[in-house]
């Protein structure tokens, strides 16, 4: 490991940590230090039965044991056994047990971070309540500190840090993008607004991939009279310090979007289509910046959905050929953001039928977690695909819908791969795409003609 994350939380230009920094007596050091009382319960609790397995897309489609979830956390079970139970101190004394070493938390590398998404599925369906997924984002602080983490998730993490983007990508090439949208429109991207009613953010993966979505909720917001606004101080909503397990990152990057906010007097700030930005901003960002926020979160589909109970979106026409929907973990298990989506499928879809599987138990893509960052992953990522490939082929679409970048990407790759010709749009821009748009005057309609 060539670099390392970012060593205080208070500095955002801070320099990032040398590799001979990092140890093992650092990551056991976090270790202990995440081993809170939901950790000890669960170690305690788990009955040994394997169904976490059944419930994991990587274990499923390789029938590899080594990618059952709850042997995922070997080293840190094996820790808090050590040195937090009666029989563990005794084994101890008596030289007895396996102790956690360096080489062990390098071998464990790959099982934190290439086999594991945090989907929660795993969660899911355990029979005495482990939340599995919650440790799994707590083991991989121990895996940082001690210097073993993916070096794609590492150069993320730099360049969020150092740059605002885990890509990279800085306030120029937004705006870039914004000129083409307002060339397209003739609408107004607002920028650095005050007392906007919304902040909107985006993801580096959007502004790259799917810029259609900057100009699709230009065109949503105007058609809704949603008053909102960019900010060239903090665009970014992604937080690559979750994904590596890093709190001293995820604070400083939270804590950038929450100036922003302040700075601008916003009553909301808006998370993009990114399942993981969404989880990052609005739960797990109070409790890395350890305080409330002063505005509220909301995922732009929940946005949508309550501007169509509201009345203020207007569409017509549906799509006629046969649709089907992904679920991104983050939005639909995690936050119970399910039926707003559905809601938003009835105003422009005429043939919509779920996967088999969906809501809080819909099959992970395989790419979330920071997967999709981590190029040594990419064979396994395509591998546990298949199970989604499965879904798919059971209702036979003529397109996939979602609402994540990442997750349209996986969708997108996936398909291609198993050579599938399905293409993905995103909800946000099907909705842009069935606005009823506005009249215009006599005059202006007569002058269009000439």
């Amino acid at each position: 490991m060539t670099e390392a994350v970012l060593t205080s939380g208070a500095d955002a230009g801070a320099a990032t940590a040398p590799a001979s920094s990092l140890s093992l007596a650092r990551g056991l050091a976090a270790l202990r230090e995440e081993m809170d009382a939901p950790v000890a319960s669960f170690f305690s609790s788990c009955v040994h039965c394997g169904l976490c397995a059944t419930a994991c897309p990587f274990f499923v489609e390789t029938g590899d044991p080594k990618y059952t979830p709850i042997h995922k956390l070997e080293p840190m079970r094996i820790l808090w056994e050590h040195e937090f139970t009666l029989w563990g101190k005794l084994k101890a004394k008596l030289g007895l047990g396996r102790k956690v070493t360096d080489q062990m938390l390098a071998d464990w590398e790959p099982l934190l971070y290439d086999s594991c998404t945090m989907c929660g599925r795993c969660s899911m369906v355990c029979p005495v309540g482990n939340d599995i997924q919650y440790m799994i984002r707590k083991a991989r602080e121990g895996q940082v500190a001690s210097g073993h983490a993916p070096e794609g998730l590492i150069a993320a993490s730099v360049r969020a840090v150092k740059t605002g983007s885990p890509m990279g990508l800085q306030w120029k090439t937004l705006e870039v993008q914004i000129k083409h949208v307002e060339t397209a429109t003739g609408l107004e991207v607002p920028i650095d607004k005050p007392g906007a009613d919304y902040l909107v953010l985006l993801s580096s993966m959007e502004i790259i991939n799917f810029p259609e979505y900057l100009e699709a909720i230009t065109k949503i917001f105007a058609h809704a009279g949603v008053s909102w606004t960019l900010s060239e101080q903090c665009f970014e909503a992604t937080n690559a310090g979750i994904q590596i397990g890093s709190k001293d990152i995820a604070a400083t990057l939270v804590q950038r979007v929450v100036d922003a906010a302040v700075q601008l007097r916003v009553k909301n700030v808006i998370s993009p289509e990114c399942g993981h930005a969404y989880t990052a901003i609005r739960w797990e960002g109070p409790n890395a910046i350890q305080r409330a926020y002063p505005f509220k979160v909301f995922h732009i589909i929940e946005v949508l959905d309550q501007l169509r109970a509201e009345g203020r979106i207007k569409t017509e026409g549906k799509e006629t050929d046969r649709l089907s929907m992904h679920d991104p973990c983050n939005l639909a298990r995690k936050s119970g953001v399910i039926q707003q989506q559905r809601n938003l499928m009835d105003l422009v879809a005429e043939d919509f039928v779920d996967l088999k599987e969906h809501g809080k138990l819909q099959w992970c893509c395989g790419a979330g977690g920071g997967v999709s960052s981590n190029e040594r992953a990419e064979a396994l990522k395509m591998a546990a695909f298949k199970k989604k490939k499965q879904q798919i082929e059971e209702v036979e679409p003529d397109r996939m819908v979602t609402m994540c970048a990442t997750c349209r990407t996986q969708l997108e790759e996936g398909l291609e791969e198993y050579t599938m010709d399905i293409p993905v749009v995103g909800l946000t821009e099907l909705i842009a795409d069935h606005l009823i748009e506005p009249e215009q005057p006599a005059a202006a309609a007569e002058e269009s003609k000439l």
